[in-house]
């Protein structure tokens, strides 16, 4: 493969939702996760821990997750028991970021020919999530519940350097905050201490070019649009 660029990587990354069945080394992981820790973080204090999970671990945690899924599907008061750490999103939802959501969602809804209204092909596509979207490795990435609120940017900066890292070398990601709601059930079985909290989980291997649902790319807001120059 033709070694990327950093701005190739940085613009070719996207969150990829189909993937092939080629497995991932542990050297490559390693070395992924090495450039990862390079990434700042306040007095370097380097707040992330990860578990990688792949074989018959990770398809065992993904079945009980499909499971404890669908069981709320069938009785939503069943989702009273699972509920993340924190809030990633809003309580409340405002412009402009419930219309980019909104052409996020429905964007790629509209690809997959999921129209509104359709709850059993959206809870099917929602579902993928929970498989890792096929892909043969599964990181899970959590954080001391004790340290603060800037941490978590630091995390975000580390997370950001493996998926630029992994886009270097030919592979893809998926970051996935969907596997949050089911930390009660991800924590114990990676064996994380009661410390540790659920930042999110994270699909990784190569895209299965040939599903339709990876030629998605999402839009991205101008420089001029979010910028205001002091002179």
């Amino acid at each position: 493969m033709k070694s990327l660029t950093p701005a190739d990587a940085i613009s070719s990354r996207m969150s990829v939702r189909a993937f092939t069945e080629e497995g991932v080394s542990k050297e490559t992981i390693i070395k992924l996760l090495n450039l990862a820790a390079r990434a700042p973080s306040g007095t370097n204090t380097q707040p992330w821990k990860v578990y990688v999970l792949e074989g018959e671990k990770l398809q065992d945690l993904c079945n009980q997750v499909c499971t404890a899924y669908d069981s709320i599907a069938a009785n939503p008061e069943l989702a009273k028991e699972f509920k993340p750490a924190y809030d990633y999103y809003p309580t409340k939802w405002f412009s402009p970021y419930i219309d980019r959501r909104r052409e996020n969602g429905w964007g790629l809804y509209g690809l997959l020919g999921i129209t509104k209204g359709d709850k059993d092909k959206m809870h099917a596509q929602h579902r993928k999530n929970f498989t890792a979207f096929g892909a043969p490795i599964c990181l899970f990435f959590t954080i001391d519940k004790e340290l603060g609120k800037g941490s978590m940017l630091d995390y975000g900066m580390f997370l950001q350097n493996f998926m630029i890292a992994a886009r270097g070398e030919g592979l893809d990601t998926c970051p996935q905050a969907a596997w949050n709601d089911y930390s009660k059930m991800i924590l114990p079985f990676i064996g994380a201490a009661d410390n540790e909290m659920l930042v999110c989980g994270m699909a990784l291997g190569y895209a299965d070019q040939s599903e339709i649902v990876n030629t998605f790319h999402t839009p991205r807001v101008g420089a001029e649009e979010f910028t205001t120059w002091i002179t």
